[in-house]
Parts: C-alpha cells; structure tokens; sequence
C-alpha cells in the first residue's frame, strides 16, 4: 500500500539500499502525526521489503511521517486527504509498538 500510495501520486519506487527481509530497524516518527500518537520520537519497526519510494521524489502533495536513520522512507501520509502509508509492518512482532499504532490508524 506504502509504496503504491507513493507511486500514484508521482514518488520513484526503487530498490533499497539493502535487502530488509524480517529485519528491524528504528524509524524517527512525526510526533504531530495521529497514527503516532503517544508513540514517541523513534519506534523499532520490522522491514519485510527490497523496495522503497525515493525520499527526493516524494511529491508536495505528501508528507514523509517516518524513516529510517539511514533516510529512507519508512511513511507518508496525504496532506490533504485520510491516506497514510507506511513502509514498515506494525502488526509484526518486531514493531513493538505496532498495535498502538493501528489503534491511533482506526480512530481516524
């Protein structure tokens, strides 16, 4: 969805600068975004992927609400419109945080 989401809107999807297959990684988050609420800065989030939108190409029409310390996108969420799209797994057990995550998601 994240990187359909990106591409739709006019975002390059490439290949990742690593194979992320079952990995964790720490994302800093948009503390002003809903779907973080109460998450805090950072969160560790599982990575199952080879591809992701490039950062430089993400339209205005999009906000980029996590990445990676390495500056990949880990989120983005419409400016204008209820569409969020992250990159990571928050129902994996490798994002800790994830259920939170989810609940923030459905009380939108």
């Amino acid at each position: 969805g994240h990187q359909a989401i990106c591409e739709v809107y006019g975002a390059t999807i490439t290949y990742a600068k690593k194979l992320m297959h079952g990995k964790m990684s720490v994302a800093a988050l948009d503390t002003e975004c809903p779907v973080f609420a109460g998450i805090g800065e950072t969160a560790e989030v599982a990575r199952y992927h080879s591809l992701i939108a490039q950062k430089e190409t993400i339209p205005e029409c999009l906000q980029v609400i996590a990445t990676t310390d390495d500056g990949e996108v880990m989120g983005v969420k419409h400016k204008e419109a209820p569409t969020y799209g992250l990159q990571f797994h928050p129902e994996s057990i490798l994002t800790p945080k994830g259920i939170d995550m989810l609940k923030n998601f459905l009380k939108q």
